[in-house]
Protein backbone atom coordinates (compact mmCIF):
# COMPACT_ATOMS: atom_id res chain seq x y z
CA UNK A 1 0.00 0.00 0.00
CA UNK A 2 1.47 3.32 -1.08
CA UNK A 3 1.39 6.63 0.74
CA UNK A 4 -0.79 8.14 -1.95
CA UNK A 5 -2.46 7.11 -5.18
CA UNK A 6 -2.88 7.96 -8.84
CA UNK A 7 -6.39 7.52 -10.24
CA UNK A 8 -6.69 6.87 -13.98
CA UNK A 9 -9.84 6.98 -16.06
CA UNK A 10 -9.65 4.23 -18.70
CA UNK A 11 -11.24 5.07 -22.05
CA UNK A 12 -9.34 7.68 -24.10
CA UNK A 13 -7.01 8.19 -21.13
CA UNK A 14 -5.18 4.89 -20.79
CA UNK A 15 -6.50 3.25 -23.95
CA UNK A 16 -7.26 4.90 -27.28
CA UNK A 17 -10.71 3.36 -27.58
CA UNK A 18 -13.87 2.57 -25.62
CA UNK A 19 -13.38 -0.57 -23.56
CA UNK A 20 -17.09 -1.39 -23.80
CA UNK A 21 -17.24 -0.96 -27.58
CA UNK A 22 -13.97 -2.82 -28.11
CA UNK A 23 -15.63 -6.09 -27.06
CA UNK A 24 -18.73 -5.48 -29.19
CA UNK A 25 -17.50 -7.66 -32.07
CA UNK A 26 -16.88 -10.82 -30.01
CA UNK A 27 -20.11 -10.23 -28.07
CA UNK A 28 -21.94 -10.08 -31.42
CA UNK A 29 -20.04 -13.11 -32.72
CA UNK A 30 -21.09 -15.17 -29.69
CA UNK A 31 -24.72 -14.09 -29.95
CA UNK A 32 -24.90 -11.83 -26.91
CA UNK A 33 -25.88 -8.76 -28.91
CA UNK A 34 -27.47 -7.99 -32.29
CA UNK A 35 -26.31 -5.55 -34.96
CA UNK A 36 -28.96 -3.15 -33.70
CA UNK A 37 -27.47 -3.42 -30.20
CA UNK A 38 -24.03 -2.62 -31.60
CA UNK A 39 -25.33 0.58 -33.16
CA UNK A 40 -27.32 1.60 -30.08
CA UNK A 41 -24.39 0.91 -27.77
CA UNK A 42 -22.06 2.96 -29.95
CA UNK A 43 -24.54 5.81 -29.94
CA UNK A 44 -25.01 5.60 -26.16
CA UNK A 45 -21.24 5.75 -25.67
CA UNK A 46 -20.98 8.70 -28.06
CA UNK A 47 -23.69 10.62 -26.22
CA UNK A 48 -22.12 9.83 -22.87
CA UNK A 49 -18.72 11.11 -23.98
CA UNK A 50 -20.25 14.25 -25.46
CA UNK A 51 -22.47 15.08 -22.48
CA UNK A 52 -21.04 12.95 -19.70
CA UNK A 53 -21.65 15.52 -16.97
CA UNK A 54 -25.40 15.43 -17.53
CA UNK A 55 -26.99 13.27 -14.82
CA UNK A 56 -29.97 12.21 -16.92
CA UNK A 57 -27.69 11.09 -19.75
CA UNK A 58 -25.67 8.96 -17.34
CA UNK A 59 -28.85 7.42 -15.92
CA UNK A 60 -30.16 6.54 -19.38
CA UNK A 61 -26.81 5.05 -20.38
CA UNK A 62 -26.67 3.03 -17.16
CA UNK A 63 -30.19 1.67 -17.54
CA UNK A 64 -29.69 0.77 -21.19
CA UNK A 65 -26.49 -1.13 -20.51
CA UNK A 66 -28.09 -2.96 -17.58
CA UNK A 67 -31.05 -4.07 -19.68
CA UNK A 68 -28.76 -5.12 -22.54
CA UNK A 69 -26.77 -7.46 -20.28
CA UNK A 70 -29.79 -9.11 -18.63
CA UNK A 71 -29.57 -12.89 -18.89
CA UNK A 72 -25.93 -13.01 -20.05
CA UNK A 73 -23.82 -15.70 -18.41
CA UNK A 74 -21.13 -14.12 -16.26
CA UNK A 75 -18.58 -16.83 -17.06
CA UNK A 76 -19.17 -16.39 -20.81
CA UNK A 77 -18.47 -12.66 -20.60
CA UNK A 78 -15.28 -13.25 -18.62
CA UNK A 79 -14.14 -15.90 -21.10
CA UNK A 80 -14.73 -13.59 -24.10
CA UNK A 81 -12.76 -10.80 -22.44
CA UNK A 82 -9.89 -13.12 -21.53
CA UNK A 83 -9.68 -14.59 -25.04
CA UNK A 84 -9.75 -11.27 -26.90
CA UNK A 85 -7.97 -8.91 -24.48
CA UNK A 86 -4.60 -8.94 -26.22
CA UNK A 87 -6.09 -8.44 -29.68
CA UNK A 88 -8.69 -5.79 -28.80
CA UNK A 89 -7.05 -3.80 -25.98
CA UNK A 90 -3.27 -4.27 -25.95
CA UNK A 91 -2.68 -2.48 -29.30
CA UNK A 92 -4.60 0.55 -28.05
CA UNK A 93 -2.77 1.18 -24.77
CA UNK A 94 -1.13 4.59 -24.87
CA UNK A 95 2.63 4.27 -24.42
CA UNK A 96 2.57 7.55 -22.47
CA UNK A 97 -0.03 6.18 -20.05
CA UNK A 98 1.83 2.91 -19.51
CA UNK A 99 5.04 4.75 -18.66
CA UNK A 100 3.21 7.20 -16.40
CA UNK A 101 1.65 4.30 -14.51
CA UNK A 102 5.10 2.76 -14.04
CA UNK A 103 6.47 6.09 -12.80
CA UNK A 104 3.76 6.38 -10.16
CA UNK A 105 4.36 2.80 -9.03
CA UNK A 106 8.11 3.40 -8.87
CA UNK A 107 7.43 6.46 -6.69
CA UNK A 108 5.55 4.23 -4.23
CA UNK A 109 2.02 5.30 -5.17
CA UNK A 110 -0.88 2.93 -5.65
CA UNK A 111 -2.43 3.09 -9.11
CA UNK A 112 -6.20 2.74 -9.43
CA UNK A 113 -8.20 2.43 -12.66
CA UNK A 114 -11.55 4.21 -12.32
CA UNK A 115 -13.99 3.42 -15.12
CA UNK A 116 -17.70 3.27 -15.89
CA UNK A 117 -17.07 0.04 -17.79
CA UNK A 118 -17.85 -3.27 -16.10
CA UNK A 119 -15.32 -4.71 -13.70
CA UNK A 120 -15.24 -7.90 -15.80
CA UNK A 121 -13.49 -5.78 -18.45
CA UNK A 122 -11.58 -3.32 -16.28
CA UNK A 123 -9.88 -5.87 -14.00
CA UNK A 124 -8.21 -7.83 -16.84
CA UNK A 125 -7.11 -4.59 -18.48
CA UNK A 126 -5.63 -3.53 -15.16
CA UNK A 127 -3.79 -6.85 -14.87
CA UNK A 128 -2.35 -6.27 -18.33
CA UNK A 129 -0.89 -3.00 -17.00
CA UNK A 130 0.24 -4.41 -13.66
CA UNK A 131 -2.60 -2.63 -11.84
CA UNK A 132 -4.62 -4.58 -9.27
CA UNK A 133 -6.87 -1.84 -7.89
CA UNK A 134 -9.94 -0.90 -9.90
CA UNK A 135 -13.13 1.05 -9.32
CA UNK A 136 -15.61 -0.08 -11.96
CA UNK A 137 -19.28 -0.70 -12.58
CA UNK A 138 -20.62 -3.82 -10.85
CA UNK A 139 -23.58 -5.70 -12.29
CA UNK A 140 -25.86 -7.79 -10.10
CA UNK A 141 -26.01 -11.49 -10.90
CA UNK A 142 -27.94 -14.53 -9.72
CA UNK A 143 -27.31 -18.18 -10.55
CA UNK A 144 -24.44 -17.18 -12.81
CA UNK A 145 -26.40 -14.71 -14.95
CA UNK A 146 -26.78 -10.94 -14.92
CA UNK A 147 -30.13 -9.84 -13.54
CA UNK A 148 -30.37 -6.56 -15.46
CA UNK A 149 -29.71 -4.53 -12.32
CA UNK A 150 -26.61 -2.55 -11.38
CA UNK A 151 -25.05 -2.80 -7.94
CA UNK A 152 -22.70 0.17 -8.47
CA UNK A 153 -22.36 2.51 -11.45
CA UNK A 154 -18.89 4.05 -11.51
CA UNK A 155 -19.67 7.36 -13.18
CA UNK A 156 -19.97 11.01 -12.23
CA UNK A 157 -20.34 11.70 -8.52
CA UNK A 158 -20.30 7.98 -7.72
CA UNK A 159 -16.69 7.81 -8.95
CA UNK A 160 -15.68 10.55 -6.54
CA UNK A 161 -17.53 8.89 -3.66
CA UNK A 162 -15.72 5.61 -4.34
CA UNK A 163 -12.33 7.36 -4.55
CA UNK A 164 -12.94 9.17 -1.25
CA UNK A 165 -14.05 5.94 0.41
CA UNK A 166 -10.89 4.15 -0.77
CA UNK A 167 -8.74 7.08 0.38
CA UNK A 168 -10.31 6.94 3.84
CA UNK A 169 -9.78 3.18 4.08
CA UNK A 170 -6.13 3.35 3.04
CA UNK A 171 -5.15 6.64 4.58
CA UNK A 172 -4.48 8.55 1.37
CA UNK A 173 -4.32 12.31 1.62
CA UNK A 174 -6.18 13.34 -1.55
CA UNK A 175 -4.13 16.55 -1.63
CA UNK A 176 -1.12 14.30 -2.36
CA UNK A 177 -2.97 12.18 -4.93
CA UNK A 178 -3.12 12.39 -8.74
CA UNK A 179 -5.99 11.94 -11.18
CA UNK A 180 -6.16 11.69 -14.97
CA UNK A 181 -9.17 11.81 -17.29
CA UNK A 182 -10.34 13.02 -20.68
CA UNK A 183 -14.05 13.52 -19.99
CA UNK A 184 -15.93 16.53 -18.63
CA UNK A 185 -17.94 14.06 -16.56
CA UNK A 186 -14.77 13.52 -14.48
CA UNK A 187 -14.25 17.17 -13.55
CA UNK A 188 -15.38 16.36 -9.95
CA UNK A 189 -12.80 13.55 -9.81
CA UNK A 190 -9.95 15.80 -10.89
CA UNK A 191 -11.13 18.54 -8.54
CA UNK A 192 -10.96 16.09 -5.61
CA UNK A 193 -7.17 15.58 -5.80
CA UNK A 194 -4.18 17.84 -5.41
CA UNK A 195 -2.58 16.91 -8.73
CA UNK A 196 -5.19 16.78 -11.53
CA UNK A 197 -4.35 16.30 -15.21
CA UNK A 198 -6.65 16.42 -18.21
CA UNK A 199 -5.59 13.83 -20.79
CA UNK A 200 -6.73 14.18 -24.41
CA UNK A 201 -9.52 16.36 -23.00
CA UNK A 202 -12.90 16.75 -24.65
CA UNK A 203 -14.17 20.28 -25.17
CA UNK A 204 -15.75 20.62 -21.74
CA UNK A 205 -12.79 19.14 -19.88
CA UNK A 206 -10.32 21.31 -21.79
CA UNK A 207 -12.27 24.45 -20.93
CA UNK A 208 -12.38 23.49 -17.25
CA UNK A 209 -8.67 22.57 -17.20
CA UNK A 210 -7.70 25.92 -18.68
CA UNK A 211 -9.90 27.79 -16.19
CA UNK A 212 -8.55 25.84 -13.22
CA UNK A 213 -4.94 25.84 -14.39
CA UNK A 214 -4.78 22.05 -14.49
CA UNK A 215 -2.05 20.29 -16.45
CA UNK A 216 -3.12 19.15 -19.90
CA UNK A 217 -1.49 16.07 -21.42
CA UNK A 218 -1.75 14.77 -24.97
CA UNK A 219 -1.28 11.01 -25.39
CA UNK A 220 -0.84 10.11 -29.05
CA UNK A 221 1.01 6.78 -29.26
CA UNK A 222 -1.06 3.64 -28.75
CA UNK A 223 1.55 0.88 -29.02
CA UNK A 224 1.30 -2.75 -27.80
CA UNK A 225 3.06 -3.18 -24.47
CA UNK A 226 5.59 -5.59 -25.92
CA UNK A 227 6.67 -3.09 -28.60
CA UNK A 228 6.43 0.29 -26.92
CA UNK A 229 9.47 2.41 -26.18
CA UNK A 230 10.65 2.48 -22.60
CA UNK A 231 10.76 5.71 -20.61
CA UNK A 232 8.24 7.52 -22.84
CA UNK A 233 7.42 10.78 -21.04
CA UNK A 234 3.90 12.15 -20.86
CA UNK A 235 3.72 15.15 -23.18
CA UNK A 236 2.34 18.40 -21.68
CA UNK A 237 0.49 20.62 -24.12
CA UNK A 238 2.79 23.30 -25.47
CA UNK A 239 3.11 25.09 -28.79
CA UNK A 240 1.66 23.08 -31.66
CA UNK A 241 4.99 23.02 -33.48
CA UNK A 242 6.78 21.57 -30.46
CA UNK A 243 4.13 18.87 -29.99
CA UNK A 244 4.35 17.94 -33.66
CA UNK A 245 8.14 17.82 -33.53
CA UNK A 246 8.11 15.57 -30.48
CA UNK A 247 5.60 13.26 -32.13
CA UNK A 248 7.63 12.98 -35.32
CA UNK A 249 10.86 12.35 -33.41
CA UNK A 250 9.24 9.58 -31.36
CA UNK A 251 7.76 8.02 -34.47
CA UNK A 252 11.11 8.03 -36.28
CA UNK A 253 12.89 6.56 -33.25
CA UNK A 254 10.32 3.80 -32.87
CA UNK A 255 10.43 2.96 -36.59
CA UNK A 256 14.24 2.97 -36.59
CA UNK A 257 14.34 0.60 -33.66
CA UNK A 258 11.98 -1.82 -35.39
CA UNK A 259 14.08 -1.72 -38.60
CA UNK A 260 17.24 -2.41 -36.60
CA UNK A 261 15.62 -5.40 -34.90
CA UNK A 262 14.41 -6.72 -38.25
CA UNK A 263 17.91 -6.51 -39.75
CA UNK A 264 19.40 -8.23 -36.72
CA UNK A 265 16.85 -11.04 -36.94
CA UNK A 266 17.70 -11.72 -40.60
CA UNK A 267 21.45 -11.38 -40.19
Amino acid sequence: MGRSAAFFDLDKTVIATSSALAFGRPFYRDGLITKRDVVKTAYAQFVFKRAGADEQTMIRTRDYMAALCEGWRVDQVKQIVAETLHDLIDPYIYAEAAVLIEEHQAAGRDVVLVSASGEEMVQPIGALLGVTDVIATRMKSAEGRYTGEIDFYAAGAAKVDAVRKLAAERGYDLADCYAYSDSVSDVPLLAAVGHPSAVNPDKGMRREAVEQGWQILEFRHPIPLGKRLRNRPAVPVAAAAISLGVGVAIGVAWYGRRRKRARSATA
